[in-house]
C-alpha cells in the first residue's frame, strides 16, 4: 500500500479502536528545543529531574528509538458522560467537604489504555505493509507530546499550555506512536486562543506565570501528584478540596464546551469519586486504598501522599466534630509527612473555630 493511501487507512482503524483523531508529524524539533531548555533552566520543572535528565531524548526523537522519521499523533476523548460535566465539577469544587479529583483520573489509568490501543494500531499496520519500526507511547517515555500533536494538526497549545482542539477542547489525552515509515506529514492547524486569558485568571496558584509558560512547582497537579514531600503551606489554603491534580484552567476554558464524552467505558468514574467526601476517603487504609485504585493512575502516588492531600483538603473544609475526629485520628500517624499535614490541618482549625470546633472533640 502506497504510504498516502496508508493515511486514509489509519484514520479508519484508528476512529473503530475509539481515538478521537489521528495526525502524522515530522520529528525535527529543533526549533523547540530552546524553549524547553529555558523551561528547565527557569526551575520550573521543580522536582521533575526526569525532565531535565531525559531533555535531549524529548527533542531527538532517533535517539530514543533509532531510525525514527514520523510521529503518529492520535487523541482520545476522556470528559464526562454528562452534558453538564462542566457545571458538575465547579459544584463539586464549591462544596468543600467533598473530594475534587481530577476528571482524567476518575477511570482507568489512561497510560495503560491509550498505549494499548496504539500499539494495537501498530499491529494492524504490520498485517498489510508487513514489519516495520515503531514504539508507542502515552506519558510512558521522554516525548513533546503537545508540540508533535501540534505539528500534527491535532490541535494548538493553549496558553495553559495543554493541546486545545475545536471539536474537543483540551479533555483528551495524546498517544504519540514514534515509526520509520516516512508517511506524509499533516499541516498544522490556526491557534484559536486570541485575547482570551480564562485559563490564566482560573488558576489558583498562578501557576500559569505568562500565556503558555507553566511554572509546574506552583501547579496543584504537581504539587498533589508530582511532588513527593511536604507541601508548601504557602499554597495549602489555595488548593482547597483538590486531593488528586486540577481542572480548573480547562473548566474555565470556553473551547471545553465542545469536549466530547469519552467514548470508551475504561474512563468512567469508579469508586464514586466525583462525588466522593473527604472524611470517608481519609479512613482508608492502605489496603483499601491499593484495592480501590488497582488500574488506576491514582495509585501511583501511593497511600502516604493519598492521606497528605486529603489532609490539607480537610484543613480547608468548614470546622466540624466530625472533621476534627477525623484529623485526630491520623494525628500521630506512622508518616512524619501525613502527620505535619494532620497537624497543620487541625492548627487551621483552632484558629478559625477555637471552641465549637477544636472544643467539640475530647482531647486525646
Amino acid at each position: 500500500m502506497e504510504h498516502q493511501a496508508w493515511i486514509g487507512q489509519l484514520r479508519s482503524w484508528a476512529s473503530e479502536l475509539g481515538f478521537a483523531a489521528l495526525g502524522v508529524a515530522d520529528v525535527d524539533l529543533s526549533q523547540a528545543a530552546p524553549g524547553l531548555k529555558a523551561w528547565l533552566d527557569a526551575g520550573f520543572h521543580g522536582e521533575m529531574d526526569y525532565m531535565a535528565r531525559h531533555a535531549a531524548l524529548r527533542t531527538d526523537p532517533a535517539a530514543l528509538m533509532p531510525g525514527t522519521v514520523r510521529a503518529v499523533m492520535v487523541s482520545i476523548d476522556y470528559a464526562p458522560d454528562d452534558p453538564d460535566w462542566v457545571a458538575q465539577a465547579w459544584a463539586n469544587l464549591a462544596d468543600p467537604e467533598r473530594a475534587y479529583v481530577s476528571r482524567y483520573a476518575l477511570g482507568r489509568d489512561y497510560h495503560k489504555v491509550v498505549r494499548s490501543r496504539l500499539a494495537a494500531l501498530a499491529r494492524r499496520i504490520e498485517q498489510v505493509a508487513g514489519p516495520f519500526g515503531w514504539r508507542a507511547m502515552c506519558d510512558s517515555a521522554p516525548v513533546m507530546e503537545v508540540e508533535l500533536a501540534r505539528r500534527a494538526g491535532l490541535g494548538w497549545r493553549g496558553k495553559h499550555t495543554l493541546m486545545l482542539s475545536r471539536d474537543g477542547g483540551s479533555m483528551r489525552f495524546i498517544g504519540t506512536l514514534y515509526t520509520n515509515v516516512p508517511l506524509p506529514v499533516d499541516a498544522p492547524v490556526d491557534e484559536h486562543c486570541g485575547r482570551c486569558e480564562a485559563c490564566i485568571q482560573a488558576c489558583p496558584t498562578g501557576a500559569i506565570v505568562a500565556p503558555y509558560r507553566l511554572d509546574a512547582r506552583r501547579c496543584i497537579a504537581y504539587l498533589t501528584i508530582e511532588l513527593q514531600g511536604a507541601i508548601p503551606e504557602a499554597f495549602r489554603a489555595a488548593i482547597g478540596n483538590r486531593i488528586y491534580g486540577c481542572d480548573d484552567c480547562q473548566l474555565a476554558c470556553p473551547w471545553n464546551k465542545y469536549a466530547a464524552a469519552a467514548a470508551l467505558p475504561d474512563f468512567a468514574v469508579r469508586n464514586s469519586l466525583d462525588t466522593a467526601e473527604l472524611i470517608a476517603l481519609f479512613g482508608w487504609d492502605r489496603t483499601r486504598f491499593d484495592t480501590a485504585f488497582e488500574g488506576s493512575a491514582i495509585r501511583r502516588i501511593g497511600h502516604e501522599r493519598w492521606l497528605r492531600n486529603l489532609a490539607v483538603a480537610l484543613g480547608n473544609a468548614p470546622s466540624s466534630a466530625a472533621v476534627i475526629h477525623a484529623l485526630r485520628s491520623r494525628e500521630q500517624d506512622a508518616s512524619a509527612l501525613v502527620a505535619e499535614h494532620v497537624r497543620w490541618a487541625l492548627a487551621r482549625h483552632a484558629l478559625r473555630s477555637p471552641s465549637s470546633a477544636i472544643g467539640a472533640v475530647s482531647p486525646r
